[in-house]
């Protein structure tokens, strides 16, 4: 994968400076470390996650492109958890995702090994159950209550200002319109989720051809 404008070199001190600018407390060189350590699984993870996403080229990482920032900042906290345990620099890199793109992911969180996001701000993600091929928009969120976890399937799309809460599923190939909450209720596979009577949704076919807007199949 070509990294644009960068080298592995250039953007390893590129994230390191970035780290500093939103967490200034002098460890920098113990967050290099960790990064250096993981960085090249990490950007394996990106480079399968970009060339699956229909609107990005392919086998080209641009670290300006805010979404592709966004996972980037995401598969590398989450691959230094998951190989070495440590949480000091994956929480950095946390709040670095928080900071510069909006978004409320913890490392901690089993996204899927491809996900494509339309815009970052506002999106809040809990521990939940996520599937292959998800999308999501602004302001979308999924939460968990309790002992309540949501589950979202395959090829699920989430649209601007969406919530899945609770007990909620969302099976494969539904999307979740915009401004749609799904409160402990359930979406049907291949199904369009609108606000229908006060308390209730309804539905409708989805679109044969809409995953294809996002990701190559």
């Amino acid at each position: 994968m070509r990294l644009k404008d960068h080298t592995r070199e250039s953007l390893l001190a590129y994230t390191v400076a970035q780290c500093a600018a939103v967490v200034p407390d002098g460890r920098e060189a113990a967050f290099r470390a960790s990064v250096d350590a993981h960085l090249d699984e990490a950007l394996e993870r990106v480079h399968r996650c970009i060339n699956a996403c229909a609107p990005w080229r392919p086998d080209e990482f641009n670290v300006l492109q805010s979404s592709q920032h966004t996972i980037y900042l995401y598969f590398l906290a989450n691959t230094i958890w998951k190989r070495s345990g440590d949480t000091e620099a994956p929480t950095r890199l946390f709040l670095m995702n928080k900071a510069f793109n909006g978004i409320d992911l913890f490392y901690e969180i089993a996204m899927p090994e491809v996900f494509y996001i339309g815009h970052s701000v506002g999106i809040v993600l809990a521990k939940a159950t996520y599937g292959n091929h998800l999308v999501l928009y602004q302001n979308s969120t999924v939460g968990r209550h309790k002992d309540q976890v949501p589950v979202l399937g395959e090829r699920v799309v989430l649209y601007p200002n969406t919530a899945v809460i609770g007990r909620s599923v969302v099976e494969d190939d539904a999307v979740v319109s915009q401004g749609v909450s799904v409160v402990n209720k359930r979406v049907p596979k291949g199904s369009i989720a609108f606000a229908g009577a006060p308390g209730e949704l309804a539905f409708r076919p989805r679109p044969n051809d809409l995953i294809g807007e996002y990701f190559r199949l």
